[in-house]
């Protein structure tokens, strides 16, 4: 999920904002009654352009995630400059809105500054030392304000089957940082960000899992051998982040996704939704009002099946359908030239289906 930098937010942002007129109790409200936790995540250069929809995420979100402001290419543009001037503004926009912010994400194979990949290739202990430094920066930086990271971004290999298929049949995705490091750098990556903070909540986020297809099984059985090599050597990891990034087109089953979480579980990890949104079929219903209900009945199976399994959060990938990454990412936007309609607002901020959904599901209902 590429972004292209983003500047500061307007002062005018970093107060509390009014929300207009909308359902009459916030999902953060719906969320905090149960113990759960609503939230989504946010772009600067959105917020600042689109006052209407800062005053939406204000009101509906207890829990803001930086889209773009807390990745590499716009923390450390240069090698050694370090750079929060695109972070700090939606720090204090959560402060102002009472808001907590979940940071993502410290080592990602996308989304990093021209310099870095040729750097860490120039051997083991100049990438150890680059991870170490940039890691380190950071959690110094931000540990009074993001209190959980995402630590580890979509390090899992995708089977066959899967929409990108990696070319190995290993359980790490192939990287610049498996290459450069081998495949101990995920527990060097955890252990550095415990060194420099014994309470951040250390998660590991990814995606593909959730269907119920070959490919999404076979994944979910790379993640958890994954997850316990990592804890049988003891090295620190307390979450995972399921993306669910969902796909009509799949098939979706509970059972399985319940165990997957289930088991999680019961290897003492918190299991969250980090990334909530959803790609319609290739075929869609004739009216809006179809595909609304049709897109809220898929999620809603699905966020059931994640409180079942113990998922205490659900994040969505935006609010609105105006900015979403399904509109204006070429890889993922439809072909026929409808608008994905993959989240709970629309291009006008106004409910959909979802949004009702979602707060059905929060509720327990």
């Amino acid at each position: 999920m590429r972004t292209p930098r983003r500047p500061l937010l307007a002062a005018s942002l970093l107060a509390p904002v009014a929300a207009r007129a909308q359902p009459a109790q916030p999902l953060r409200q719906i969320a905090r009654a149960r113990g759960l936790s609503f939230g989504t995540a946010v772009r600067g250069q959105v917020l600042e352009r689109d006052p209407a929809l800062a005053a939406l995420v204000a009101r509906e979100a207890d829990v803001i995630v930086p889209e773009w402001e807390g990745k590499w290419d716009a923390l450390q543009p240069e090698r050694g400059r370090f750079d929060f001037s695109h972070l700090r503004p939606i720090l204090r926009f959560a402060q102002a809105n009472n808001q907590r912010v979940r940071g993502h994400a410290l080592l990602w194979h996308i989304a990093m500054p021209a310099w870095l990949a040729p750097a860490i290739a120039e051997g083991p202990q100049q990438a150890n030392a680059i991870l170490e430094e940039h890691i380190t920066t950071v959690l110094r930086e931000t540990r009074e304000n993001i209190r959980d990271w995402d630590v580890l971004n979509e390090i899992i290999s995708n089977p066959p089957g899967s929409d990108n298929p990696d070319p190995t049949d290993g359980d790490l995705r192939p990287t610049p940082w498996l290459t450069a490091l081998g495949p101990s750098y995920p527990e060097r990556a955890l252990r550095i960000a415990r060194a420099v903070d014994p309470t951040l909540r250390l998660t590991m986020n990814d995606y593909g899992v959730e269907a119920d297809t070959p490919a999404a099984a076979t994944k979910r059985a790379r993640l958890l051998r994954v997850v316990r090599g990592l804890l049988d050597r003891r090295a620190p990891l307390d979450a995972i982040g399921i993306q669910a990034h969902l796909q009509m087109r799949e098939p979706f089953r509970p059972e399985p996704f319940i165990a997957f979480l289930q088991e999680l579980r019961g290897l003492g990890l918190a299991t969250l939704i980090t990334e909530l949104d959803v790609r319609e079929p290739d075929v869609l219903p004739p009216t809006l009002a179809q595909r609304d209900a049709a897109v809220a009945d898929y999620a809603g199976q699905f966020l059931r099946a994640a409180l079942e399994g113990g998922a205490r959060s659900i994040l969505t990938w935006g609010l609105t359908d105006r900015d979403s990454w399904l509109v204006q990412e070429p890889a993922v936007a439809r072909r026929d030239g409808q608008l994905t309609r993959g989240l709970p607002y629309d291009a006008q901020l106004r409910p959909k289906a979802l949004r009702e959904r979602i707060a059905q599901v929060l509720a327990g209902n």
